[in-house]
């Protein structure tokens, strides 16, 4: 790719950036949320279209006017925002749009797809069968059929954004052992993550960028985390735990006998303290996303008593909880925490309206003023408050998400992976931002599957494992052998026992 140049309505995406990959070679492209990753991959996998610049396959210019064109290159995109359908199964998503047919009326042979499909998921390691609808899977199993779509196109150039971001750990594994065979069988990755550790561990050579420019490149032997943060962000990140400043207010949130429609039979009570991150660890389907979706009133099947500051309160919907000064941020931004189309400004006054209007008209300075202050404090990268969401990263995207609670003083933020698939930046950022909330009272429930995370930010953990709370660790005992211990069900000496009534 050579002098790549892209600009959408008031931002300049890519300003002249050139970009190689070798056959058998694995490229990692690292860089900043907004620098300009995804723009540059889309480019290449036909979603968009440069305005300046040329793209070059096999040493001849090639016009890429849609994906159908990048597929027939033998270049596969693995997006970092899902793109299957969820209401088909899972060899109807693989695929898409190239579905064998028989007979006279030309209908989906679907035991062959069943039969072709096996084969991708059992590279992966995935043991789930072809016919499971999307909707019924997690979405790290879902990013997995996205993985298995790219390996069914037989794709020379393999484009992978972000693609462990929901992925556990030993999934994590699984992809990496996976590029690695992809690369000695001459296939090319491009390898879009902010887990550094994963390019060290994987990458020939590493590409960054910053502002929608080359920042500059590194071979195999000079890459490190020092190096590439060096010239993603021109500045040392900070990681270490900071301690909370904070008068706690103990058992300020008081969770009893809640349960989810995942884990019916399975009750789960914890107290929390106002002033405190209290992070909730466990495996990918442990339970942790279900049970702060049935504390707010988003699982109708779920159930529990929540107290809050001594009171007990009644949340049968997420306004509820929402009138009580409880928001949470959930794990998918896209389908859940905005409305894409809609701009900034919107986006973050849309849970509270009544604050902004009169006589059934809404103030659009007093909007523009609040959303401005989010867009300042959060550093969200964006031309203005009136940019559709559609048009910013996906860390960008995932601050107006923050924003829009942000601006309510909330009294319990409840954070699903809050981080996932943001840059090492804007995670120092959101770590701050999250740590003075709770310097100033409030409480903070983070979900995350980030080992590293949950240890630098949580002043206490809880982990759970199939359902259930294992144990409760003091900031003392917040190791990563005592959380995995704890994770797989595995009770330690260490651990306190969560509440039980």
């Amino acid at each position: 790719m050579r002098r790549i140049g892209k600009r959408f309505p008031g931002v300049v995406a890519l300003d002249g950036v050139s970009l190689e990959v070798g056959k058998g070679e694995v490229l990692a492209l690292c860089g900043e949320n907004g620098a300009g990753k995804s723009t540059l991959m889309k480019i290449l996998g036909g979603v968009y279209q440069p305005d300046s610049g040329e793209v070059l396959v096999d040493g001849q210019p090639v016009k890429i006017n849609n994906v159908v064109d990048a597929m027939k290159l033998g270049i596969a995109f693995i997006h970092q925002e899902l793109n299957v359908i969820d209401n088909l199964d899972v060899a109807a998503n693989v695929f898409l749009g190239r579905e064998p047919l028989i007979g006279p009326f030309r209908l989906i042979d679907r035991k062959k797809i069943y039969a072709d499909t096996e084969p991708f998921l059992k590279r992966l390691g995935l043991d789930i069968s072809p016919k499971t609808r999307l909707d019924k899977l997690p979405i790290a199993q879902q990013q997995m059929v996205e993985i298995a779509k790219a390996l069914s196109l037989n794709a020379r150039i393999i484009i992978m954004d972000e693609p462990t971001s929901s992925l556990t750990l030993s999934e994590t594994e699984r992809l990496l052992e996976l590029v690695v065979e992809l690369k000695k069988q001459g296939v090319s990755i491009v390898y879009i993550s902010h887990r550094l550790g994963e390019v060290n561990q994987i990458a020939d050579r590493a590409i960054v960028l910053r502002d929608g420019k080359n920042a500059g490149g590194l071979d195999r032997a000079e890459i490190s985390h020092d190096n590439i943060v060096s010239l993603m962000v021109g500045r040392e990140i900070k990681s270490a735990y900071v301690g909370s400043k904070a008068k706690k207010t103990e058992a300020y949130l008081q969770v009893r006998d809640a349960t989810s429609s995942r884990y019916p039979g399975r009750k789960v009570a914890f107290d929390a303290s106002r002033g405190e991150i209290l992070g909730l660890a466990g495996l990918v389907g442990a339970g942790r996303s279900e049970i702060v979706k049935a504390i707010v009133g988003l699982d109708a099947q779920g159930a529990g008593e929540v107290w809050l500051g001594g009171q007990r309160l009644e949340i049968s919907t997420p306004r509820h909880a929402i009138n009580h000064g409880i928001y949470l941020v959930p794990e998918d931004r896209r389908g859940e925490g905005l409305v894409t189309s809609m701009t900034v400004r919107e986006n973050i006054t849309l849970p509270s309206l009544e604050r902004f209007s009169s006589l059934f008209m809404i103030s659009r300075d007093k909007e523009k003023t609040v959303a401005n202050e989010q867009i300042n404090s959060l550093k969200v990268k964006s031309p203005g408050c009136e940019t559709r969401v559609v048009n910013l990263s996906g860390g960008n995207q995932q601050k107006v998400v923050l924003g829009k609670w942000l601006s309510m003083s909330p009294k319990v933020m409840i954070l699903d992976e809050p981080t996932r698939g943001i840059d090492v930046g804007a995670k120092a950022e959101i770590y701050r931002i999250m740590r003075t909330m709770a310097d100033n009272g409030a409480l903070i429930l983070m979900i995350s599957s980030d080992m590293e995370e949950v240890l630098n930010v949580s002043d206490r953990v809880a982990v759970m494992h199939e359902g259930q709370i294992t144990g409760v660790l003091d900031r003392i005992d917040c190791t990563e052998e005592n959380i995995m211990q704890l994770a797989v069900g595995k009770p330690i000496p260490a651990a306190k026992l969560a509440f039980v009534t």
